[in-house]
């Protein structure tokens, strides 16, 4: 095994916060114009791992990884929506990391993980999302 290899491994594998933080923003700045306008009330955050609450929540086998979610009320479904907490998409890193090979891999999932989540924002099921 090469040392280029391990190296980048390892980088990968302990990526600091405020790099995997930056990803999760080029993500959401990569947005068109004409869905990134469209958010509301939203915010994006990560954190390292889902909470036990948020597992339970879902019904998850705890040996799932959970890549993200949306916890709010999707604008389809909106009607008399004011004074609530923002929505909330939260980006899990350390399952995207586990799976990802390497740090380009790292960008890709983190992107499409966010769009799927934004999906959810504008009302789009699972099923809808694939």
């Amino acid at each position: 095994m090469s040392t280029d290899y391990f190296s980048e491994w390892y980088n990968l594998k302990f990526m600091e916060d405020a790099e995997f933080e930056k990803l999760v923003g080029e993500a959401i700045d990569s947005l068109p114009q004409e869905f990134a306008k469209k958010l509301q009330n939203v915010g994006v955050t990560f954190e390292n791992w889902p909470s036990p609450s948020q597992i339970a929540k879902l019904r998850l086998n705890r040996r799932s990884l959970l890549f993200g979610l949306y916890e709010g009320i999707p604008l389809t479904k909106r009607a008399n929506y004011s004074g609530v907490m923002p929505d909330k998409i939260t980006i899990f890193k350390y399952p995207i990391l586990m799976v990802s090979r390497n740090a380009d891999d790292v960008r890709d999932r983190v992107r499409r993980v966010v769009i799927h989540e934004i999906g959810h924002h504008f009302g789009l099921s699972d099923r809808e999302l694939r």
